[in-house]
């Protein structure tokens, strides 16, 4: 079976990001990671192919799938026939927000 191609637009830190991470490597897929927290000409990039700004998003195959988890991207790839079923195990939920935690304290502005 042939590796799909694979753009996965994701968050630095973030629970769907890492759900994301985490299907693509319970299926063995390489993929070119573009971090949008990191260099926001990614973010826009993204922006400008989804038409839309939430993340994560995943290009597979050129076709865009905007604003997943990391179930709904196993799910796409099963349906689209791009990886066989595996009960492997993901090592993280694959379908949850980030931790409060993550975020650390809000910042404070002064005006």
């Amino acid at each position: 079976m042939e590796k799909p191609q694979i753009t996965a637009y994701l968050k630095t830190h973030c629970g769907w990001s890492g759900g994301v991470r985490a299907v693509l490597a319970k299926y063995d897929l390489p993929y070119t990671e573009k971090d949008i927290i990191q260099n926001p000409a990614y973010r826009w990039e993204m922006e400008s192919k989804s038409g839309q700004p939430l993340s994560p998003c995943i290009e597979i195959n050129g076709e865009m799938v905007a604003d997943v988890s990391g179930e709904e991207v196993e799910r796409y790839l099963l349906e689209h026939k791009l990886v066989q079923p595996n009960e492997k195990d993901a090592g993280v939920p694959i379908n949850a927000p980030c931790a409060n935690e993550q975020h650390g304290e809000p910042v404070k502005m002064k005006f």
